[in-house]
């Protein structure tokens, strides 16, 4: 095994930070991030050498089966003609799950459904729906466990916010409209009446899909109210995220503040640049990967793996037209519509990006909700604790009668 010494980790922070430098005022931000990278795993590095953390991560790649799964494929298409990317797993009469889209999508006993159509010309009620929004610089693939624990259970729509997997990018966007979280309200809104226009819904969000479910509601009070059986809110917020300190120290978060909106403008006006040194920093940004998803040290490496393939996904022109959609965001006066509803609020104690305290705000809001703190978990609590979340998620939809209660 080769190894690299505490002066290659100083000394390839400074090589990124010289490239990123050319991105004019993104340099110096970016070079104080790497370095903070660096020296946030300096040990790993002391003692794992470059080539064999590549080997490693190509390793990771070809054999970690997280993101595998797939349904039946769609299209649905946003105000401004942006389509959105979403997958449907069904669910056959016989309790199967069919991905290719068959059977009645509900489960009812072998042959009954058909049998019924056939007598009486009658088709089955519209199935209950649970859709599952995913959160920022992420990806439907982020619910790969609830995914898998779910199917032959009950249908579940899968879908990509826009410019995130394979989604289209931003129409609006690309012609320089700002995106603000209402647009994303509006997108849910066309997915829903694509994959799952009748029928009672679960909605289950998590971090910006959470935000994404308040703005349906802000937007569609109507939709909740009629058709909206039950909510579930992961790791995300109502609002004040321009407070959220990331960990950092008071200087530190009051500097980042007043540079960030400028880098990542800086940095979005040059993709090219920037996703070359991405790559060429892959190992830094790894680090601050994991420092911001995970709580816990334990982390299933394929874990981890996974999350970074899904965050480098994202271009970075992306990062920067999303971000200040979230220091603008505000939606506690959305959150009463979803009072006489059972409401499941979970969240990390270890969350940096949208701390615990915002979760207890939405409970305040919800006094009926349950309410769970999940110990030593950060960020992506539902890849790294998928058991807890698929729990919770289970007895919620065992309490409004959409899966048995033996299926937990």
């Amino acid at each position: 095994m080769s190894e690299t010494s505490a002066e290659d980790v100083v000394a390839t922070a400074a090589v990124a930070a010289a490239g990123w430098r050319r991105a004019g005022i993104a340099g110096a931000a970016i070079g104080v991030i790497a370095a903070g990278a660096a020296a946030g795993v300096a040990v790993e590095r002391l003692t794992v050498g470059r080539g064999m953390r590549k080997k490693a991560r190509l390793a990771l790649d070809a054999s970690g089966p997280y993101g595998s799964l797939r349904g039946l494929p769609g299209r649905a298409v946003a105000d401004d003609g942006t389509e959105l990317y979403y997958e449907v797993d069904e669910v056959e009469p016989d309790g199967g799950t069919s991905p290719a889209g068959g059977g009645a999508g509900v489960a009812v006993p072998a042959g009954s459904g058909s049998r019924r159509r056939r007598l009486f010309g009658r088709k089955d009620p519209a199935p209950l729906t649970v859709v599952f929004s995913h959160g920022y610089c992420l990806g439907q693939d982020s619910w790969h466990f609830q995914r898998a624990a779910l199917r032959g259970l009950v249908r579940t729509v899968h879908w990509d916010q826009r410019s995130h997997g394979r989604s289209e990018r931003g129409r609006a966007q690309a012609q320089g409209v700002p995106l603000g979280i209402d647009q994303l309200g509006r997108d849910l809104e066309a997915v829903i009446a694509a994959a799952a226009p009748e029928g009672p819904l679960v909605l289950v969000g998590h971090s910006m899909g959470g935000m994404t479910m308040m703005a349906l509601a802000d937007l569609f009070p109507e939709l909740i109210r009629d058709r909206v059986a039950a909510v579930a809110f992961v790791g995300t917020s109502s609002g004040k995220l321009g407070e959220v300190n990331f960990g950092l120290p008071v200087a530190g978060v009051n500097a980042v503040r007043r540079v960030l909106p400028g880098v990542l403008k800086a940095l979005g006006s040059q993709t090219e640049l920037v996703e070359r040194g991405r790559r060429a920093t892959a190992d830094l940004f790894a680090g601050l990967i994991k420092r911001y998803s995970f709580g816990s040290r334990d982390v299933d490496p394929a874990v981890a793996r996974f999350a970074e393939r899904l965050i480098e996904s994202t271009p970075i022109d992306v990062v920067a037209e999303f971000y200040p959609a979230f220091t603008e965001h505000d939606k506690s006066a959305a959150l009463p519509a979803f009072r006489d509803l059972p409401v499941l609020i979970l969240a990390g104690d270890k969350d940096l990006v949208t701390p615990s305290s915002h979760s207890e705000a939405i409970a305040d809001e919800l006094p009926d909700a349950e309410l769970v703190i999940v110990p030593d978990a950060g960020h992506l609590v539902m890849l790294e604790h998928p058991e807890t979340v698929t729990d919770r998620l289970a007895d919620l939809l065992v309490r409004i009668g959409a899966v048995p209660a033996e299926a937990r």
